[in-house]
């Protein structure tokens, strides 16, 4: 006999509803379910349940029944989800911690949306190690309602072997399927997506699921990790029924995840000596810059320490890779951020089963070749106001440094926030500090604006900023333009040095601003701050200092760490704020992680190079313009469809409707 819960609306002296006629195996499971988590499982007596014929309901006094575990588990979720406190000893703590996540991520409770992607790395080392494992396991469990599932370490089903029809059919209708990646930021609380978040096993049963459209299954999550270097490769997992699941779920799991290692590591084993005996054979033939690598080796000899700055390994290393993927000798012409370039020959080694890596052999061919080092530029205290002594950075303060000399004109472009009248002013400082400076923001617009900027140009000498041109109307294009064309055709050594800043990330120019411009010789990018981001070790300190007056503060290097790893939307300008608000809190001492404000929580896991952050933004911006189709956003930036996957899950990059998948990609 079933006893169903109390009718909500139910208060002590009223009437509740008792079914006593077995209904279905799912209903029977809530109970199970408790046991199986460590909870006793709750039942009524015949006292407050008397039988009646099958089937039949009466209603009787109000009693008090106590909820099933599995039911007082689905109460706290819904109370969750309508931010209603939970009682912690009825749900997990990983649980609990979990759902607060998929909060975070804003994942919807009840729907699906996943990105699906239709080429999911079929030949990774990973699984190359775990199909034949996954194969056995699958066929030991034949006929059985268990599902063993492997995944990436983006949380992309890689492949899925189920026993059960009933069970393969229910995967597929909740898109666990090879292609679609049950991550916690798009699905919430699972075995794989919580595996991964907490980089260690996790079980999920029936409610626990932050989905409800999941809360029928119960699934086991065990990380996979490479045996040399503990990198997360992905999971692997075993779902099954809510049921159906117990305690030894997890046992087997592991037992499964310690085998995939176990080959991994015999795999990598046999793939290292290989990549090792041809790095050491290229070294004795060749007396240059030798390089080796694969997905988990780097080894370089002391020629390539030597020629190469730190800067330029990298992105060096990461053009190599790729071309190594293709199995294929090449060579390549690599512009490097120092500003040289670098002749690479790849030779791929190979090992039984494919590739492991390959060797490089390197030279330097712009220029200044050897000990080809970042542009030189003075020291950060020769130009006043700025800071930073990244290769991009300096390339950019050179540009602008020889345009002034020249009296040439210059349009400043670049994202909110980069610093673009900064480096005017510095730049003004450092060659004529004695000379007028004036600054005119074309957001004040407006017949006085225009006369002052005629003011300005008939003064001669000086330097005059106009900020913000792009945000001018039509007529103030038009009055700007007039203001202008007496003085553009000038040869006076005197005539004053004209800057127009412009913000990059605003829509399309007008025809009539794109004319305007022209009217200005010269163009300099300013890099967005991701773009050389070693420079915020140096920001840090210096934008502290000036917002403390000096006191004594510094920031921890586990603090500048995540600092390094944002993305920095809004440039030194968001970095400012961010420190502001730190220093609003806290004025000496050193800032720690729990000081930075939550903006600065979302992170990439590693810090981009220079030309990764580049590439990361070419992608971002092709997938726009080809409406989120990453096969035609590959083919606009000449990849392969294959690597342009890899990419965006390697960037994390947020991809729109798919045109190419028809699901969210």
């Amino acid at each position: 006999m079933a006893v169903g819960p109390p009718y909500r609306g139910a208060r002590p002296g009223g009437t509740v509803r008792i079914d006593t006629g077995c209904r279905d195996d799912a209903d029977h499971s809530c109970s199970e379910e408790g046991d199986r988590l460590g909870h006793p499982a709750e039942r009524s007596t015949p006292e407050e349940a008397r039988e009646t014929p099958k089937g039949g309901t009466r209603a009787v006094p109000a009693v008090s029944v106590p909820l099933a575990p599995a039911e007082r588990i689905a109460h706290a979720r819904t109370a969750f989800l309508v931010n209603d406190p939970v009682d912690p000893g009825i749900v997990r703590a990983p649980i609990l911690a979990s759902w607060t996540r998929s909060r975070h991520y804003d994942v919807p409770a009840d729907h699906l949306e996943l990105p699906y992607e239709s080429d999911c790395a079929p030949d990774s080392p990973l699984v190359r190690a775990a199909t034949p494992i996954v194969l056995e396991v699958a066929d030991q469990l034949s006929g059985e309602p268990v599902s063993v599932i492997l995944c990436d370490d983006e949380g992309v089903v890689l492949q899925r072997r189920t026993g059960d029809s009933a069970l393969n059919q229910h995967l597929d209708r909740v898109w666990l399927a090879p292609g679609f990646s049950y991550a916690e930021r798009y699905i919430g609380t699972n075995g794989i997506g919580t595996a991964l978040e907490g980089r260690g096993p996790a079980q999920v049963f029936g409610h626990e699921h932050y989905i409800e459209q999941l809360e029928d299954l119960a699934c086991a999550g065990v990380p996979i990790r490479h045996p040399i270097n503990g990198k997360l490769l992905g999971v692997i997992d075993l779902t099954c029924w809510r049921r159906e699941a117990n305690k030894m779920m997890a046992t087997a799991v592991a037992t499964i995840a310690r085998r995939i290692e176990e080959t991994l590591l015999e795999q990598s084993g046999r793939r290292e000596l290989t990549l090792l005996h041809d790095y050491l054979a290229a070294c004795q033939r060749n007396r240059g810059a030798v390089l080796a690598l694969s997905d988990d080796l780097l080894m370089m000899n002391d020629r390539a320490r030597e020629l190469l700055d730190p800067g330029d390994q990298m992105p060096l290393v990461t053009n190599a890779a790729e071309a190594l993927s293709s199995g294929r000798r090449r060579q390549l012409l690599i512009d490097l951020p120092s500003g040289a370039t670098a002749r690479v020959q790849c030779r791929p080694s190979w090992v039984e089963g494919g590739s492991s890596g390959g060797v490089l052999h390197v030279q330097l061919v712009s220029a200044d070749t050897a000990g080809s080092r970042a542009l030189s530029l003075p020291h950060p205290a020769a130009l006043p106001a700025t800071v930073g002594s990244g290769p991009m950075w300096a390339k950019c303060c050179q540009a602008v440094d020889r345009h002034f000399r020249s009296r040439e004109w210059l349009v400043l472009q670049g994202e909110p926030g980069t610093g673009k009248r900064t480096l005017a002013r510095a730049t003004h400082q450092l060659r004529s500090p004695a000379a007028h400076l004036r600054l005119l923001d074309a957001q004040d617009y407006g017949p006085r604006w225009i006369a002052e900027v005629v003011e300005e140009l008939a003064t001669g000498a000086g330097t005059l900023v106009l900020c913000h041109v792009d945000q001018l109307s039509a007529e103030g294009v038009q009055a700007l333009g007039d203001a202008l064309e007496p003085h553009r055709e000038s040869t006076d050594p005197e005539r004053p040095w004209v800057v127009a800043t412009v913000d990059r990330s605003r829509a399309r120019m007008s025809p009539a601003l794109t004319e305007l411009l022209a009217s200005f010789p010269r163009t300099v990018d300013v890099p967005p701050l991701r773009h050389h981001i070693e420079d915020v070790t140096e920001l840090v300190p210096h934008l502290i200092a000036r917002l403390t007056r000096g006191a004594e503060l510094t920031c921890s290097p586990d603090a500048m760490r995540v600092l390094m790893r944002n993305h920095w939307p809004g440039n030194v300008e968001q970095l400012y704020q961010v420190l502001r608000k730190i220093v609003a809190r806290r004025r000496t001492g050193q800032v720690s992680p729990a000081d930075l404000p939550a903006e600065c929580r979302a992170t990439t896991r590693r810090v981009l190079t220079p030309l990764e952050a580049i590439e990361c933004d070419a992608i971002v911006e092709a997938l726009i313009e080809t409406d989120g189709n990453k096969a035609e956003a590959a083919r606009h930036l000449g990849m392969s469809r294959a690597t342009i996957y890899r990419k965006i899950r390697g960037y994390g990059i947020s991809v729109p409707a798919a045109a190419d998948t028809g699901r969210t990609g």
